[in-house]
């Protein structure tokens, strides 16, 4: 399995470096970042990221929408890590081969005229009282289980 990880209007420059990381621990092949998104020039990406920037594949492009439209062109699913109505449990759901994990805004979320351009929506069962949690985190629990989705079915 292929897959992409969609930063969407990420504001944190630690959160940004965060998924550099964990992008590089477990080889997602690709960081797309969007928005107003920081890029590893950012000092304080380069510092969280520590030195996952030199071997994760990046690339900016401010508009999301055409990130999305070419990883589609491309046979990417797009999927939305959201609390949505269309949302399935991350658990229970199968990607495609080429799968691209869209992430918003740590305050906004995804906003719902990219939900709309979304081909799937997953969300994770939390049990505390906040129905949200850090956009990094988030990335790496919701990246572990589509890349290891095959294990749990065989």
């Amino acid at each position: 399995m292929t897959l992409h990880l969609i930063a969407n209007d990420i504001r944190s420059a630690e959160n940004i470096g965060s998924l550099f990381r964990t992008a590089d621990s477990l080889g997602v092949a690709k960081l797309w970042i969007t928005g107003i998104s920081p890029t590893p020039e950012h000092a304080k990406v380069a510092k969280t990221a520590l030195g996952a920037q030199e071997h994760t594949a990046w690339e900016q492009q401010i508009d999301v929408v055409v990130v999305i439209n070419g990883l589609r062109a491309d046979g990417f699913r797009i999927v939305g890590l959201e609390i949505d109505e269309r949302a399935v449990n991350i658990a229970t759901y199968q990607p495609h081969a080429k799968t691209a994990l869209l992430l918003g805004n740590e305050v906004a979320g995804i906003p719902p005229s990219l939900i709309a351009l979304c081909d799937d929506v997953v969300f994770m069962t939390q049990k505390g009282i906040k129905e949200s949690m850090n956009v990094g985190v988030a990335a790496g629990i919701a990246s572990y289980w589509l890349l290891h989705s095959g294990e749990r079915s065989s």
